[in-house]
């Protein structure tokens, strides 16, 4: 093989490198995309693959059909997919503010783009056969590739999601293709046949591209708020989630993934609740930890009690803690408690933290997120309340937030009884809270420290909390939070445990909320 044959093979070859790295970067955009604008992570990642696997194997078939100009193919292919990837969050974006369909178009995104990319690998394999033999051709094409596929999932995961988002991220992956198309044509441009159509769609798609950079963050801010009632003030999407706060008067609510997490209107009605029975009912809380909670609120609450020596926070999103931290806004309703030095925050899964640590507490809160997803479920799993035993002292007692009773009660009464499943007496409780609904609790101690749940109620309507600083708990608020009225047992009594290699927890969530399955 001479050198210039040489060259152009090791052209292609690097070309393929970069597309191989887009198509997978593309795959994960439209995966955390539809994740976020549509719920379900573990879903959607499935089916967003599966549809661009599926239209590769598509643009492969009509890949055939494509028999001269070659190389002119393959750049329009690439400005083509300069222009989807690059369009494909601001314009879902967008529709996510006029309607709740907008997995429809997050679907078609993935089946264009997928098409698109399973013509590459063909039009390239069939452009190589001039330079190596089939044998050696084939195997570079699908080396280059994959290698491409592994250098960008490492940057999608360590660099485009946490530092460009889904707001720059799909304009870089788009200029991406658009200059891999200039670099063909430049280095093959003596081939190329429709050179001046080449050049008339590369001036427009510079325009495009430019004023896409200019104009996405506006407008997906715009649909961003679209979506909320009140002003958002503050968003930023991290490597796990999507965090906004929004104002209303003086008023503060925090979203994850457009589900609210708390307002400052009426937080107190959950987080009272949350902490107090708990720390009232262990003899002597000292050590304590808190499982989610990066708001700092929870944390507030614990530190009223003089006894507490420390609170371990863990909590798997950094930038959720750092709000917490520093944040105006949340340090006035925290009144600085992330700060203060009997607080130790951990970065890290509940899950993964409980399977490593080796330290026992008088007292553990759970303040996660909804079991909306079947990675959350799993935080709720009759395995997840064995570790959490385990780590609970003598008289430890633990407490976990449990949903909308209302809304779902299925899935309240599955956690409470996943507790009971995994060995812990429990009980549950639940008060209103107007910005979120009738919140519910799960409160739980080992055997050894009560008979029933009978026995255990009875312990926590006898305690008194006069002595805590409270906006809201008292003995009266507490007896009225052990009503529910007729159902909750029944229902108690019809639903299946939670574990998790049959999540049915997920599925009382997803149908009393009515997500996509």
């Amino acid at each position: 093989m001479d050198q210039t044959v040489s060259t152009k093979s090791r052209v292609l070859k690097i070309c393929l490198f970069t597309t191989g790295l887009a198509g997978i970067v593309a795959e994960f955009i439209l995966s955390t995309l539809a994740s976020y604008l549509v719920g379900d992570s573990i879903f959607q990642w499935s089916l967003i693959i599966s549809l661009m696997l599926f239209s590769m194997g598509i643009g492969s078939f009509f890949s055939r059909f494509i028999q001269t100009y070659l190389l002119d193919k393959f750049i329009f292919t690439e400005f083509s997919l300069s222009i989807f990837c690059a369009l494909s969050a601001a314009f879902s974006y967008y529709v996510a503010g006029f309607t709740t369909q907008v997995n429809l178009i997050i679907y078609f995104f993935a089946i264009v783009i997928g098409i698109l990319i399973g013509l590459e690998i063909p039009l390239v394999t069939r452009i190589n056969e001039h330079y190596e033999e089939l044998r050696v051709n084939i195997s570079a094409v699908m080396q280059y590739d994959y290698l491409g596929s592994l250098f960008g999932g490492l940057l999608f995961s360590f660099f485009a999601l946490p530092y460009l988002g889904l707001t720059y991220t799909p304009i870089v992956l788009g200029t991406l293709n658009f200059v891999i198309a200039l670099f063909l044509f430049w280095r093959f441009r003596d081939l190329i046949f429709f050179k001046k159509l080449v050049l008339f769609l590369a001036i427009i798609l510079s325009l495009i591209l430019t004023t896409a950079t200019i104009v996405i963050k506006p407008l997906i801010f715009y649909s961003e708020q679209k979506q909320y009632r009140d002003k958002i003030i503050y968003e930023e999407q991290t490597l796990y989630q999507k965090i906004v706060v929004t104002r209303w008067k003086k008023f503060y609510w925090l979203f994850i993934n457009q589900n609210v997490q708390f307002s400052s209107y009426d937080e107190w009605l959950y987080h009272e609740p949350l902490v107090h029975p708990a720390m009232s009912l262990a003899p002597v809380p000292e050590q304590i930890l808190i499982l989610g909670g990066g708001d700092g609120n929870a944390a507030r609450e614990v530190l009223k009690y003089s006894a507490v020596k420390r609170i371990t926070l863990v909590d798997i999103d950094p930038a959720m803690t750092r709000l917490g931290q520093q944040y105006d806004i949340f340090l006035e309703i925290n009144q600085g408690a992330l700060n203060h030095p009997k607080v130790k925050i951990v970065n890290m899964d509940a899950y993964q933290f409980l399977r490593e640590d080796s330290a026992l507490y008088d007292v553990i809160l759970i303040d996660l997120p909804d079991p909306n997803n079947i990675e959350l479920s799993k935080l709720y799993s009759k395995t997840f309340y064995q570790h959490v035993k385990k780590h609970l002292s003598r008289y430890g007692v633990l407490v976990t937030q449990a949903t909308d009773v209302s809304q779902a009660q299925k899935t309240f009464c599955c956690i409470w009884k996943t507790m009971e499943a995994a060995e812990l007496i429990a009980t549950g409780y639940h008060n209103y809270v107007p910005t979120m609904g009738n919140w519910g609790w799960i409160i739980a101690v080992k055997p050894e420290n009560s008979a029933s749940d009978v026995e255990l109620k009875q312990k926590l309507l006898n305690l008194n909390f006069d002595k805590i600083p409270t906006k809201f708990m008292n003995q009266d608020a507490l007896f009225s939070m052990f009503n529910f009225g007729k159902g909750i047992m029944e229902v108690k009594e019809d639903v299946e445990v939670n574990t998790e290699i049959n999540p049915k927890l997920y599925h009382y969530y997803s149908a009393a909320y009515e997500l996509s399955l």
